[in-house]
């Protein structure tokens, strides 16, 4: 198991934790060893569900206990994940969400399911090289976020989740078609200026989909009118294309300059060592919810690019940063065969999610 570094130390390397072992013997037998706990290795059991997916099994959970009960193991659990005690938390929402992740991951300690993950492709055209970030995320710790480009839009899907987001959610999307123009740093540090900035793009998006949504209904209508074929290539179709391409080929020529950068006044983030240059930002849209992922809904946000290997997000509505480092780890055979099969691959780790 990879776990992040500790909160919120993004830029450290991620830590690696056995959970279970395999002894191959003579005749394609083997015996499986639970490599949870504290006690040592102990008997176990691998199932292979279907293809890319398997399930391990302890079959002796007594050794994931401690004689000291539920607050020992807590407590060890905290040292381990967190790198802290109890008396260093004195924030109480931060302790009541933290005893909840302990509570959500140790009562399934004794049997697991494991799903492949694909890595996502890469096309010339990426902002950077997608792949997978540990991200800030305020006081739920650090965690797994994979970053992946499909076309004018580029995705952030939870790889690890907490109580308010589950794994497989999409915890951000950045318009790549709508880049922002930051004040300069004086300007910025007026938490009012940021959020007109943002919210006079996020009305020209919400426009600009109303106008397309009836386009497409006025082409409907036009089609079950007329008997002709519809407009060959080379209308005003190949015109929005080539205008796309045209404000990509920009987009990607800011990315290589760098200007200023600091949060605004007010603004929370739980790693004050983030850049203070960036390439460039983008509107973009961040999902929030109450605990058990309930009335979950999108709200406005500001992506922005520090380098190839970070970037951050400016959640508008909690007054909240994320900083996002890059994972240097190197994965075999982690590659989607093609892009189809990692388009399918994200929707079913969202459906397990929902």
């Amino acid at each position: 198991m990879y776990l992040p570094p500790h909160d919120p130390h993004v830029d450290d390397p991620m830590r690696f934790k056995p959970l279970f072992r395999i002894h191959l013997m003579e005749r394609k037998c083997a015996t499986v060893e639970c490599m949870y706990g504290h006690k040592g290795p102990h008997n176990g059991h691998i199932q292979i569900v279907k293809k890319d997916e398997f399930s391990t099994k302890c079959n002796q959970t007594d050794h994931h206990r401690m004689s000291g009960g539920r607050q020992e193991e807590f407590r060890t659990w905290l040292r381990e994940e967190w790198g802290r005690t109890l008396e260093d938390i004195f924030h109480e929402h931060m302790q009541e969400l933290i005893l909840m992740k302990f509570i959500y991951t140790s009562q399934y300690d004794n049997c697991l399911t494991y799903r492949r993950i694909y890595l996502p492709p890469s096309s010339p055209d990426d902002l950077i090289q997608p792949g997978l970030f540990k991200g800030t995320y305020g006081s739920h710790g650090l965690e797994i976020v994979m970053l992946s480009f499909h076309g004018k839009k580029a995705k952030g899907t939870k790889i690890t989740g907490d109580p308010n987001i589950p794994a497989g959610q999409q915890t951000v999307e950045i318009d790549l078609a709508h880049p922002l123009q930051l004040p300069d740093v004086e300007n910025l540090r007026d938490f009012s200026e940021l959020s007109r900035i943002v919210l006079e793009v996020q009305e020209q998006v919400r426009r600009e989909e109303q106008e397309r949504e009836q386009r497409q209904e006025e082409e409907e209508h036009s089609q079950q009118a007329a008997s002709q074929p519809a407009s060959p290539p080379g209308g005003e179709g190949a015109e929005g294309e080539e205008t796309a391409a045209g404000a990509e080929g920009t987009t990607q020529d800011k990315a290589s300059a760098s200007q200023p950068f600091v949060l605004p006044m007010g603004v929370i983030s739980r790693n004050e060592d983030y850049p203070r240059t960036c390439r460039i930002c983008f509107y973009g849209t961040g999902l929030i919810a109450g605990h058990g992922f309930t009335s979950p809904e999108r709200t406005p946000g500001v992506f922005v690019l520090f380098d190839d290997d970070r970037f951050g997000f400016i959640w508008l509505e909690l007054k909240s940063f994320s900083l996002y480092s890059r994972i240097k780890v190197s994965f075999q055979n982690a590659q989607a065969p093609s892009r189809e099969a990692f388009d399918e691959m994200l929707k079913n780790i969202q459906s397990l999610a929902t």
